[in-house]
């Protein structure tokens, strides 16, 4: 088989052709979670990427670059170990690396040829016990997400891209003069957050150098997001863990919009630090002898096929850009693009090759090196193996083989479920021929090569024991999709003894007594927030217990938005005030810099078209007492907000404003500016309602002849009255 011939021989010759003092620098930039339409480069009009370009117009951009699987740590160990997943782990346990293969990682081979290892950023490999990754470079920092945001040392903030570029800054003016290098710069970056799911600066965290970027920009829906497409799919996909992430990412045009600016500020955020590199780079007088390497872990679905993440057989998930800047090559092969299929397993053979490195028979890819410098080999692979079988239980796994006409995959857990796409009639991969009369000849064919390779990688796998969907495809809630949920149906969404599922500032809020605590002696000078990370809120039945100080003010902030423009904790949207000593303000529906006070206490209001609310009715107003357990209730319908406290309606508000008014947010509570004051909140939980309630419309709840407009905050003037409504 083509694909499967070692280029051993031309290898040798190319190896043995290097002096000691040719051998070049090697940087190697890689990221995650990247498709290659999120480069401008690649095509993207919108997003800001000079620096990659650059590297684009001075080098080789691959159109057919592709990961063996697509998953972090699976194709992170392939370019480790250079043995795909089936291959360096066994059939009982392929996740995991087998210590005869993790002995020896590429950097140890260059470090015993003379060159000095650097490693910076994400390491995520499955390693036997004990492991010290450390032990097999020079200089080694594993920096990680969760968070993104790293706390230096005179207190400041900064973005794990950025950190990880300044230990590159660092290496590289520390290099010894007359050694080659090859320093590994992983980012987290274009990772979400999984365990904050706040849309925008909670789910795809930015370098704040970023800030602002793509504001005034519409992202183009997902151009594969018919749901038709989604609706074709095998229940075993449509009901994954990439459905499931669908819901805490792209769900909603809103959602999808602040995402999608957030993700491209991160891949902006990884350009600038690239840059910032490069300059460093040429300043060390390094530039003429430094070939740089960009490149991912994996693709992305980013909502394509009605999808998140990238765990299947489609390109979405198996394509990766690959750029390769080598300042070396000849004028004619600067700024080319090559069609030639090139895999993760392709990268370590390549370094190893610049290097002059005997490249080991264990080894499954083959050096990209000619095509970057000279041309394609003639017998280069015609075609390459896919697979997945990483977290089996919870995402399908499959194995197949892509050619340059045509892919064929099975999910062998699935009941050998099979595909067959023809990639040049059908790039985007819709159509399934594998049941077609007139390709069972190209079926049977694929499925042999498929045969082949699993053979020669290690053989099938161990049986799978059990499968476990995680979610339903169309879910009433989508809030609720992964979600543990009680026998009434809430989501306790604090559990009395940690902060676990909040982000806040811990000089604010801690746990008191079992209880959600905010604390502020007097000095503050802007509100601070402390948001729940496990999901957005549409529409829901919340419940709480609250206790505040004398003097306190606080308050429940729900279908809230993300302001980092303001601060990382600092959250604006609907409130429902918490306030000891002042009843019409206790239970009141107010917006966090927005329209402000929207109803107090004791008034049924309806906000109207163009953002101005009436009272219509008035209703009992009670005190209830400071440092005592209040039973808290919201409860939002649409565009349909009530409140309670004790049982007693506070707040019966209706928003017609569709241009002001929030269907969707997150949850936060808050300590206020003023006096010092403690606020607590115990029992803390919400019922999530079905996405689609309806939403009231003005035909159906006019605003009566001599309503009266609500007293808006501050200074007003002593001979102001409230408008009076009368009908146009």
């Amino acid at each position: 088989m083509k694909s499967l011939l070692c280029l051993g021989t031309w290898l040798l010759i190319f190896s043995g052709s290097l002096l000691a003092d040719d051998r070049p620098n090697i940087v190697f930039f890689f990221t995650d979670d990247q498709t290659i339409s999120t480069l401008g480069c690649y095509g993207n009009e919108i997003v800001h990427t000079p620096n990659i370009d650059r590297l684009a117009q001075q080098g080789t951009r691959f159109e057919n670059a592709f990961v063996s699987q697509a998953i972090c740590w699976v194709s992170r160990t392939t370019i480790l170990t250079g043995q795909v997943g089936r291959s360096y782990g066994t059939p009982s346990d392929p996740e995991s690396t087998r210590a005869d293969v993790a002995q020896t990682l590429y950097s140890d081979l260059l470090r015993a040829n003379g060159y000095r290892t650097g490693y910076f950023g994400k390491w995520h490999a499955k390693m036997p016990q004990g492991y010290r990754p450390q032990d097999h470079f020079d200089d080694f920092e594993a920096i990680g997400r969760n968070p993104f945001y790293k706390k230096q040392p005179d207190g400041s903030l900064r973005h794990e891209t950025e950190v990880i570029v300044d230990r590159g800054i660092e290496f590289i003016k520390s290099q010894p003069e007359g050694k080659p290098f090859a320093l590994n710069m992983w980012f987290n970056a274009c990772h979400a957050e999984d365990s904050d799911r706040r849309p925008g600066i909670g789910h795809f965290p930015w370098p704040r150098a970023v800030d602002g970027m793509y504001d005034d920009v519409t992202i183009p829906a997902p151009r594969l997001s018919d749901p038709a497409i989604f609706d074709a799919l095998p229940d075993f996909l449509q009901t994954t863990i990439n459905r499931e992430r669908f819901f805490w990412r792209w769900n909603t045009d809103l959602k999808y919009q602040t995402n999608m600016r957030a993700y491209y500020r991160m891949v902006s955020g990884i350009d600038g630090a690239i840059g910032r590199f490069q300059k460093a780079l040429e300043e060390a007088g390094l530039a003429d002898n430094t070939i740089i390497v960009y490149s991912a872990d994996n693709g992305y679905y980013m909502g394509n096929r009605g999808l998140a993440g990238k765990w299947s057989h489609y390109d979405n998930a198996l394509r990766v850009p690959l750029i390769i800047s080598d300042p070396r090559v000849s004028a004619e092969h600067k700024g080319q693009t090559t069609s030639a299929i090139a895999l993760n397993v392709d990268l370590t053979p390549t370094f190893l090759s610049w290097a002059g490195v005997e490249i080991p028979a264990t080894y499954q890819g083959h050096s990209l090196a000619p095509i970057v410098g000279d041309e394609t080999p003639a017998d280069w692979r015609t075609n390459s193996f896919h697979e997945h079988f990483a977290v089996r239980s919870r995402i399908p796994a499959f194995e197949g083989v892509r050619s340059d006409r045509f892919k064929y995959a099975r999910y062998f857990d699935h009941g050998g479920k099979e595909f067959l796409h023809d990639l040049k009639s059908d790039p985007d991969e819709l159509r399934n021929l594998a049941d077609d009369p007139q390709h069972q000849e190209t079926l049977k064919e694929l499925r042999a090569q498929t045969d082949e390779y699993v053979k020669a990688y290690g053989g099938e796998l161990d049986p799978l024991k059990h499968f476990a969907p995680s979610t339903v495809p169309h879910p009433e809630a989508s809030a609720e999709v992964g979600a543990r949920i009680d026998k009434d149906g809430f989501v306790s969404v604090f559990d009395g003894k940690s902060l676990r599922g909040w982000t806040g500032d811990d000089a604010y809020w801690s746990v008191e007594d079992g209880a959600l605590t905010g604390v502020t002696d007097g000095s503050l000078k802007m509100n601070r927030f402390i948001t729940w990370k496990d999901s957005t809120i549409r529409n829901f039945d919340l419940r709480v217990k609250v206790k505040v100080t004398a003097g306190g003010n606080s308050g429940i902030q729900y279908r809230g938005t993300s302001r980092p423009d303001l601060g990382l904790d600092i959250v604006t949207g609907y409130q429902c005030d918490v306030v000891a000593n002042i009843p019409e303000y206790n239970g009141m529906l107010y917006e966090e810099k927005g329209r402000r006070i929207l109803s107090h206490t004791g008034e049924k209001v309806i906000i109207d078209s163009e953002g101005q609310p009436w009272v219509i009715e008035k209703m009992p107003v009670q005190t209830f007492a400071p440092d005592e357990w209040h039973d808290y209730r919201v409860l939002v319908e649409g565009n349909h907000h009530q409140h309670w406290i004790d049982g007693v309606k506070t707040a019966d508000l209706i928003d017609l404003d569709e241009s002001g008014r929030a269907l969707e947010g997150v949850l936060a509570v808050q300590v206020h500016v003023g006096p010092a004051m403690k606020i607590q909140y115990k029992d803390f939980k919400i019922k999530h309602l079905p996405d689609d309630l309806p939403i009231l419309q003005p035909e159906d709840h006019p605003i009566p002849d001599g309503a009266y407009g609500v007293r808006p905050q501050g200074r007003l003037p002593k001979d102001w009255k409230a408008p009076v409504y009368t009908r146009p």
